[in-house]
């Protein structure tokens, strides 16, 4: 444990787990020919099949071009299709290939490997309640920043 105040020390180590982390998910992702970019997007329309292009692009806070790049190497690997909305052909609906369900599974796999090495010495008890606390956090930003975003457009509206 650092020395020091939990001030000193809390955003830094987030900031450095989630950076390990993610370069720790990519060089395993790669052992099945993926990014961890992509399989994020992979689970994220296996979650939810028909999602539009401009929602997971929300959902992942990720610029629609970047988003669309990913997708276009999915597609041509065969494990993700784009389908016109019935009701506005400007609008691309994502669902999975029939192809990408053993890859998901093989990730799946892969995810439980990644959680296992994170939480090695951490008893179960533990981890669930790291979960829950980091899920707090998660929703003290999340309502800091609406928060924020409240006030500022209470400003613009009152400064004109």
């Amino acid at each position: 444990m650092p020395r020091g105040s939990v001030d000193m020390h809390l955003l830094f180590t987030l900031g450095e787990v989630q950076r390990l982390v993610r370069a720790y998910a990519d060089k395993q992702a790669a052992r099945y020919g993926i990014t961890r970019a992509q399989w994020a997007v992979l689970a994220k329309v296996e979650r939810a099949e028909g999602l539009k292009q401009t929602e997971l692009a929300e959902q992942m806070e990720m610029q629609p071009i970047t988003l669309t790049r990913l997708i276009d190497r999915l597609c041509d690997n065969g494990w993700i299709e784009r389908r016109s909305d019935d009701s506005d052909r400007r609008v691309n609906r994502l669902y999975l290939r029939k192809a990408a369900r053993p890859l998901l599974g093989k990730l799946g796999g892969l995810r439980s490997e990644l959680t296992a090495t994170a939480l090695a010495g951490i008893n179960p008890s533990d981890a669930h309640r790291l979960l829950a606390q980091l899920e707090t956090i998660k929703e003290n930003v999340r309502n800091a920043i609406q928060t924020a975003n409240e006030e500022t457009q209470k400003k613009e509206a009152h400064y004109g």
